[in-house]
């Protein structure tokens, strides 16, 4: 005969603060990292560093930082991007988008607001290259957003950086989003 095991209490999961002190530097690296790729892309349209931007096209040289990208987009949303394309106030909200967002990663603070942004950010570039080339449905854009919100959700700022601290001002304490 068989015996029927019941356990009164449900088996738990330990809490993520135990997966150990290497385990949350990697975790606070992966954050870092992440707001690098956004930090690099305003550096190098800000300044024309010549990696994704020359510098004639830089935009303290004046340029438009999104009219060499929009101007050529291709596609399901073509018309939507390009009518965007060189308008000063979506320049504005692109660059100081990836700005803060970069920051916010970079330092742990912020890190909901930080994935909304990203959200917004990398799904605009999403939708701009579909159709993909290289896979059905997925590219680095995507991962970005998963891996944002991710690290948000997680709390990943109090890993290598300031996320306690920022946790613990009164004004983040009231206000749990602004986490």
């Amino acid at each position: 005969m068989s015996q029927i095991v019941q356990h009164s209490e449900p088996a738990t999961v330990p809490p993520a603060a135990t997966v150990g002190r290497a385990g949350q530097i990697a975790v606070g690296l992966v954050r870092i990292l992440l707001g690098w790729v956004y930090l690099w892309a305003f550096l190098d349209k800000l300044f024309g560093l010549g990696m994704a931007t020359p510098a004639e096209r830089a935009w303290v040289s004046g340029a438009s930082a999104t009219r060499g990208y929009l101007s050529g987009v291709e596609g399901p949303f073509a018309g939507l991007f390009t009518s965007m394309s060189g308008n000063a106030v979506v320049d504005w909200l692109f660059m100081l988008g990836m700005f803060a967002v970069g920051v916010a990663f970079v330092l742990g603070i912020a890190l909901r607001l930080a994935a909304v942004g990203g959200l917004l950010l990398m799904g605009g570039i999403y939708l701009s290259q579909l159709p993909l080339e290289m896979n059905p449905f997925l590219d680095q854009h995507l991962m970005y957003i998963v891996l944002g919100a991710a690290l948000a959700l997680t709390n990943a700022g109090r890993f290598v950086g300031l996320g306690r601290w920022w946790a613990a001002l009164p004004v983040i304490r009231s206000h749990a989003w602004l986490r």
